[in-house]
């Protein structure tokens, strides 16, 4: 795909919110029919050299990029299938191609506490660090980078096509960041440095000093803390949560804007007093102001069994966030629900009213409330 075929399947697109065929598992229209396909049985990939990891002895490498520290020997891949042992030097698999594309409001994201309303031109590669049982996204997030379409999507190119499109964010989502970190890190150097605002949508399983060396060309991290337990995060992630503690101390720690996101699946993680301890926790850590946004669970990918989380035990949830002394608890995945909306922790003024990913009615004003003039932390301009 040549560049000004590129623009012009984003600018096509962006009305319908997709610029792959069949992203996330869900057909395009026939007009936004794209054909991303290459002539082989198995997709090109886009290999570079990987950062981040050491070498060791008999050509085997120790990956320092996620809290796993993959050990990998000589042809062989770490857990996130995209990082590969080629003769003793680390490479990443999937730098420079994009294999998922989509202008997004950025309350999809979520993020409520930045730029509301504007639009974010949203990428991801294939891979994933987690194995998480309830992924929504893990046609991308579970393949390895031949098994998907993808094409060629330099830095200058996407900065061109968010413009093109009036986003005023590139979000790196879908799939978890983490993985493609060589293309995130290129893409966010070029756009912050040309006035583009990005932000990451995470699991936070990553160690400290390549967060550090990416934070500062960063707008704001969106980090899904999926439960508060390590029994949950062993049985439906395959991972463990310290690390994820780790990167919200940290990040708190940079002064970058962080948003929370809890994904409450009935049975596995809505027990109350974990979720006390959670709430108890983030205010100790985090501070009172961070937004957590509780959301509801569809049944998905390889939990199939469990009802969607009634809107009650959501409710109560935010009851409890409330009185542990969070100001800012959203609800997602409950269109026209109160708790979608900003409100002031000082007056009770609405200032941000939200329907679904639309904003409906926006009261703010410079970061302030007009009522009381309290300031509101995020990012407004």
């Amino acid at each position: 795909m040549n560049r000004r075929r590129f623009l012009d399947t984003v600018a096509r697109a962006a009305a319908a919110g997709s610029l792959l065929p069949r992203m996330l598992g869900g057909a395009a229209s026939a007009q936004d029919e794209v054909d991303f396909s290459l002539p082989s049985g198995e997709h090109e990939v886009g290999a570079a050299p990987a950062l981040h990891y050491e070498k060791l002895e008999d050509q085997v490498v120790e990956c320092r990029l996620c809290p796993r520290a993959c050990r990998v020997a000589e042809g062989k891949r770490g857990f996130c299938g995209v990082r590969e042992n080629r003769g003793g030097e680390y490479m990443t698999l999937v730098h420079g191609r994009a294999a998922a594309v989509h202008v997004d409001p950025i309350e999809k994201k979520p993020f409520f506490h930045v730029l509301p309303g504007a639009q974010a031109l949203s990428l991801a590669t294939a891979g994933c660090n987690l194995r998480c049982r309830f992924c929504q996204n893990y046609e991308i997030s579970q393949a390895r980078p031949e098994a998907l379409a993808s094409t060629p999507a330099t830095p200058a190119l996407l900065l061109e096509a968010a413009r093109r499109n009036g986003a005023r964010v590139i979000a790196y989502t879908y799939s978890e960041p983490t993985i493609f970190y060589e293309y995130l890190l290129d893409i966010a150097r070029h756009t912050s440095a040309a006035g583009m605002r990005n932000v990451v949508v995470s699991n936070g399983y990553i160690q400290e000093k390549p967060l550090r060396e990416l934070v500062p060309h960063l707008a704001a991290y969106k980090v899904d803390l999926k439960g508060f337990t390590e029994k949950f995060y062993d049985e439906q992630c395959e991972a463990t949560l310290a690390p994820v503690l780790a990167t919200l101390r940290t990040l708190r720690d940079t002064g970058i804007w962080l948003e929370i996101v809890t994904l409450v699946i009935p049975t596995l993680n809505d027990d109350e007093d974990d979720n006390r301890a959670m709430f108890a926790w983030i205010l100790a850590n985090l501070g009172p102001e961070v937004p957590l946004h509780l959301t509801r669970f569809h049944p998905t990918y390889r939990i199939q069994n469990l009802p969607r989380t009634p809107v009650a035990t959501l409710e109560r949830l935010h009851a409890l966030a409330k009185e542990a002394g969070l100001r800012y608890v959203y609800l997602g995945n409950v269109p026209g629900h109160d708790a979608e909306s900003t409100w002031c922790p000082g007056c009770g003024e609405r200032l941000i009213e939200r329907l679904g990913y639309v904003v409906t009615g926006m009261a703010l004003k410079d970061g302030r409330c007009p009522k009381c003039a309290r300031v509101i932390p995020g990012v407004w301009s």
